[in-house]
C-alpha cells in the first residue's frame, strides 16, 4: 500500500512539472503578440501549410500625421532559402524619421520624391541627399535618420529588411535615440541620477531634452507642427549639427584621464551615434559609400519589347555585406519576360507601375500561382522554380525586387532564341520528348527574339485569373486613398 501511495505521488509530480513547463512556453508565446505566434510557433510542415507567392501578410509599423511605415512579412516556409521582409515608408514634405538604430539591415530604394539620409559610418556622420532610382544601404547597428526635402512632394521609400541578425522580437526592432514620451529614447530607460551624472546636466535640462517629442517616429520639421527640437537640430549648420549634444556631454577635445569613466562612456555613445563635426559641403558628406541610381545605368537587356537589368556586388560593393542582389524590368503593354529559372537566388519582387500576370510552376510540373498583379503588389518566387511575367496589353508593366544573392545572377531561360532547349537541342533532347531531331529545331526556329518575348495574345485586357486573385485581400492601394502601400 505504502509503495501505491509513493507511485501515485511521484507520477503526480511529475505530471505537474510537466504541465507548468508547458505552460510557461505557452506564456512565453503569448507574450509577443498572435501576430508574433503565427510566424515563429510550432514548424509546420510542407503539406500543413501551402505557400502563398503573393505576400499579403501585411503590418502597420507605425502612423503618425507627417507620415507612415507598414512590412510585408516574407514567407516563412522550408522552401524560403533566405527570409526577407519588404518595408513601405510614406513621409509628407518637410518631415523627419527621427534618429534611430535597427538590429535589421536595409536596402533602401527611393521610389518617388528626394530625401537626405544621414547615418554612421566608421564612427562618422555622413550624409546623401537621394532622388527617384536611388539605392542605398544601411548596415543593421547604424544609427541613422531620413529627411523629405522635396517641396510639397511626398517621399516614397521601398526597403528590404534582413531579419538574419534581428533579434527575434518582431519582423525587426527599433532602437530610438531621439524619443520622448512617445516614442521613448532607449536613454529614457536609465534612471535620472544615472543621466544626469553621465551628460553632466541638471535634472531639469535632462527633462527638457527627453520628454519633449510626442510626435512619434516621424515628425514635422520647419513648420508650426514641427517638435522645436528636431527643427532646430535640422536648421543647424552643418558644423554646428553636433554642437547641442556635445554641450550636454561637455567638450569633445578633453582628455580622458581627467573625466569619470561613466561621463566618458556616455560621451563615447553619444558621438558614436551623431557622429563627429562634418565640415565638408555639397550633397554628400562623411566616407560612406555613395547611393546607386538605377535608372541611371544602361539596361543589360533591351529590345522593343522592354528592358531589364540586375544589379550586383561588382556593380555596387554595399550589397556584398548583405548578401542581396537588386533587379528592375520594365515591359511594353502585352510582352512577356519568357519563362526562366534563377539558379542561384529566391527573388521578391514590388510592382512599380502598371499591371500584369506572374505564372510559376510546381517542380512537378503544376501550376502553382496564375495571378494578376498591379502597382504595389508583392510577389516572391523561389529558387529553382520556373516563372514568367506577362504585362497586360492596357499598358507597360514596371517591377523592381531584391535577390537574396550579391552574385552575378545568371537567368536560365526555358523560352526564347537563348534558351536552355536550344543549348540542349540535339538527339538526347529529341528523344526525351519523343520527336524527330527535325521536328524540334523546326519547333525552337519558331522563336526568334530572346529574354522578352512579344505576347500580346496571352494577356488580353479582360483575362479571367486563377481564383486565388479574387480571394486575395488587397492589402496595397493608391495614395490617393490615403494607403501606404501603392504609388501615385
Amino acid at each position: 500500500m505504502g509503495y501505491k501511495a509513493t507511485l501515485l505521488l511521484l507520477l503526480l509530480v511529475v505530471g505537474y512539472g510537466v504541465s507548468v513547463s508547458m505552460g510557461y512556453r505557452e506564456e512565453g508565446e503569448e507574450e509577443w503578440g498572435s501576430g508574433e505566434r503565427e510566424g515563429r510557433g510550432r514548424e509546420k510542415h510542407p503539406e500543413e501549410e501551402e505557400p502563398s507567392f503573393l505576400l499579403q501578410d501585411s503590418k502597420k509599423v507605425f502612423r503618425t500625421d507627417a507620415g507612415e511605415m507598414r512590412v510585408v512579412r516574407s514567407f516563412g516556409g522550408r522552401i524560403v532559402d533566405r527570409p526577407m521582409h519588404i518595408g513601405f515608408i510614406t513621409m509628407e514634405p518637410q518631415s523627419l524619421f527621427i534618429p534611430q538604430y535597427l538590429d535589421s539591415s536595409l536596402i533602401i530604394f527611393i521610389r518617388l520624391g528626394e530625401a537626405k539620409i544621414g547615418h554612421i559610418y566608421k564612427d562618422e556622420l555622413s550624409e546623401r541627399r537621394m532622388k527617384p532610382g536611388d539605392i542605398y544601404r544601411i548596415p543593421a547597428g547604424s544609427a541613422f535618420y531620413i529627411v523629405n526635402t522635396a517641396e510639397g512632394q511626398r517621399l516614397q521609400i521601398i526597403c528590404s529588411i534582413d531579419p538574419s541578425e534581428s533579434l527575434g522580437l518582431g519582423l525587426f526592432q527599433s532602437f530610438y535615440i531621439g524619443g520622448g514620451s512617445y516614442p521613448p529614447s532607449i536613454l529614457a530607460g536609465f534612471d535620472p541620477e544615472t543621466l544626469t551624472n553621465a551628460f553632466n546636466v541638471t535634472r531639469k535640462e535632462l527633462g527638457d531634452i527627453f520628454t519633449r517629442q510626442q510626435g512619434g517616429p516621424v515628425v514635422f520639421i520647419g513648420d508650426s507642427r514641427a517638435p522645436r527640437v528636431w527643427s532646430k537640430f535640422l536648421q543647424l549648420k552643418e558644423k554646428d549639427r553636433l554642437q547641442p549634444l556635445k554641450r550636454m556631454v561637455g567638450s569633445h577635445q578633453e582628455s580622458i584621464e581627467q573625466e569619470d569613466q561613466t561621463k566618458w562612456s556616455w560621451r563615447k555613445l553619444l558621438i558614436s551615434i551623431f557622429g563627429e563635426e562634418n565640415r565638408k559641403k555639397g550633397d554628400r558628406t562623411g566616407k560612406a559609400p555613395d547611393s546607386y541610381n538605377i535608372y541611371h545605368r544602361s539596361p543589360d537587356f533591351r529590345n522593343r519589347y522592354g528592358s531589364s537589368m540586375a544589379l550586383d556586388a561588382s556593380d555596387y560593393s554595399p550589397l556584398k555585406h548583405s548578401g542581396i542582389g537588386i533587379f528592375y524590368v520594365n515591359l511594353t503593354a502585352g510582352s512577356m519576360l519568357a519563362p526562366h529559372v534563377n539558379p542561384t537566388a529566391t527573388e521578391y519582387g514590388i510592382v512599380l507601375r502598371g499591371s500584369g500576370r506572374i505564372l510559376l510552376v510546381f517542380p512537378n510540373g503544376s501550376s502553382a500561382m496564375d495571378a494578376k498583379v498591379s502597382e504595389g503588389d508583392v510577389f516572391w518566387v523561389p529558387r529553382y522554380f520556373a516563372f514568367c511575367q506577362i504585362a497586360s496589353r492596357t499598358g507597360p508593366f514596371e517591377f523592381f525586387g531584391f535577390t537574396t544573392s550579391a552574385r552575378k545572377n545568371k537567368p536560365q531561360f526555358l523560352a526564347g532564341s537563348n534558351s536552355l532547349l536550344h543549348a540542349l537541342q540535339g538527339p538526347e533532347l529529341a528523344a526525351s520528348l519523343g520527336i524527330s531531331e527535325d521536328r524540334i529545331k523546326r519547333f525552337l526556329e519558331s522563336q526568334r527574339e530572346a529574354v522578352i518575348l512579344p505576347s500580346a495574345s496571352a494577356a488580353p485586357p479582360e483575362m479571367k485569373y486563377h481564383k486565388e486573385e479574387t480571394v486575395m485581400p488587397k492589402i496595397i492601394k493608391s495614395f490617393e486613398n490615403d494607403m501606404i502601400m501603392g504609388f501615385d
